[in-house]
Parts: structure tokens; C-alpha cells; sequence
């Protein structure tokens, strides 16, 4: 019964192997423009890389740009918008390449409770999946803090608080895959027999 127990948790544990770490890109400042053809940022500086479970990295490591798709029908700049997958998303720096593109709806949305201040807030937020230094990953990325006056924003460039972009390679190699299933019918087949002795 210990060995079936064993070989469970060996079992279990195979997957883990298949995946790699995540990687959080922390981004700075730039500037925002758009239309209801999609948003541009340019000019925002990556401040940090925190390889989770290794290294930090941290100062002036590069840049990050993105462009979004197109705006859905009822959307506004000013009052919050959803944008199509497409377009593009791009981190660069010294020993940094990540080339991708928002691989589902773009969210941007007035943070609650921002008018009050005299000014409007926004996020955007969406999904992104590309290549990072030539490995396939996909991940999150949040930008905040995006800065309009108290009529909200109208297309014209804004400031650009920060962002974050978390990222990984969360698909398995087939070879593990392949692995996983052959250990799982060869436990199949060890309960069976014991259970019928």
C-alpha cells in the first residue's frame, strides 16, 4: 500500500516539472493616446524584473510599448471601453525581448471613485501571449494609474503611472504529457491487481 501511496505523489509531482517560472515586469511612466481605433503607449521605462523563485532586477532595464486593437461598439475613452485581441505588446531592454500581442478582449475602465479627486483615473487591463527571449509565454499585464483631467480622457496623451506584466510559460511539453499518462495507467493497473488479490 506505501509504494501505491508513493507512486501517487510521484505521480502528482510529474506536471510540476513541466512548468516554468513566471516573470513580473514592472513598467513606469510614458505616455497614453488613443481613439476608437485602440491605445498606444509609448515611452514607459521597465524599472524591474522579478524572475519568481530567482533574480530581481532592478533600474532603467528598457522600454514597454503596447498598441490595442480596435474599440467594441458602446465603448468611450472617456467613461471605460473594451478593445478587440490584437494588436501589440512589446518589452525590450538588455537581455530582455518580449514580443506578443493581447490575446483576448483589452479592458479599460475608469477607477471608482477617482472623480472626486478633481481628476480621473483609469486601468487598462488585458491578456497577453507572445515570446519572451524565445520561449512561448502568456500572462497578464495591469497598467494603472493612467492620469486625465476631471473631463476624463479624451484621446489626447496622458500620463502613464505604472504597470505590471506577469508572464509564463504555463504549456506542459507534449513529451511530459505523454509521461504523465503512461505513469497513470501503469498506477491504474497496479491498484487493479491488488485489488483483486
Amino acid at each position: 500500500m506505501k509504494r501505491i501511496v508513493l507512486l501517487a505523489l510521484l505521480a502528482l509531482t510529474l506536471p510540476l516539472a513541466a512548468f516554468a517560472d513566471q516573470i513580473d515586469f514592472t513598467n513606469h511612466g510614458g505616455s497614453l493616446s488613443g481613439s476608437s481605433a485602440g491605445l498606444t503607449l509609448t515611452g514607459s521605462e521597465l524599472t524591474y524584473i522579478d524572475v519568481l523563485g530567482g533574480s530581481v532586477t532592478q533600474g532603467n532595464l528598457g522600454t514597454v510599448t503596447f498598441s490595442t486593437a480596435g474599440m467594441m461598439p458602446g465603448g468611450s475613452l472617456t467613461t471605460g471601453a473594451t478593445f478587440y485581441a490584437g494588436g501589440s505588446f512589446t518589452i525590450t531592454g538588455t537581455g530582455v525581448s518580449f514580443v506578443g500581442t493581447f490575446s483576448g478582449p483589452v479592458i479599460w475602465a475608469e477607477i471608482p471613485g477617482s472623480k472626486s479627486s478633481g481628476a480621473i483615473y483609469y486601468t487598462l487591463t488585458g491578456n497577453v501571449s507572445g515570446t519572451y527571449n524565445g520561449v512561448s509565454v502568456s500572462g497578464l499585464t495591469t497598467q494603472v494609474t493612467f492620469l486625465a483631467g476631471k473631463d476624463g480622457f479624451s484621446g489626447g496623451p496622458i500620463g502613464v503611472a505604472s504597470g505590471d506584466t506577469v508572464v509564463s510559460s504555463v504549456v506542459p511539453e507534449p513529451g511530459t504529457l505523454a509521461l504523465l499518462g503512461t505513469g497513470m495507467v501503469g498506477l491504474a493497473g497496479v491498484i487493479r491487481n491488488r485489488l483483486k488479490a
